[in-house]
């Protein structure tokens, strides 16, 4: 995937963060950029192969009312891995610093 791409993806999601209400539970984009540019890679890769944005980190099911689950960003507050480590399941958006 191009840069440019990639560049306006991780723009969608700094917007996404932006738009939070303020409070408990705030996230923030992964500080690792490289991390970042590497899954926002993954993401215009299941969107060009399979026509939609899926998380790159999860295997989709062919069943099409759950595979929109993990569409990008997902609900990732409601999986295990926020609430135990504090991050999404691939880690691009992880809990803010207070």
């Amino acid at each position: 995937m191009g840069g440019r791409e990639v560049e306006k993806l991780i723009a969608v999601w700094k917007g996404f963060v932006a738009r939070q209400h303020e409070g408990e539970g705030r996230f923030m984009l992964n500080p690792d950029k490289e991390r970042v540019a590497m899954l926002a890679q993954g993401v215009l890769s299941n969107g060009k192969n399979h026509g939609l944005g899926y998380c790159p980190c999860r295997m989709t099911t062919n069943r099409r009312e759950e595979d929109l689950k993990l569409i990008c960003p997902c609900n990732f507050k409601a999986q295990k891995a926020w609430r135990e480590k504090g991050e999404c399941w691939c880690s691009l958006f992880v809990r803010a610093e207070r």
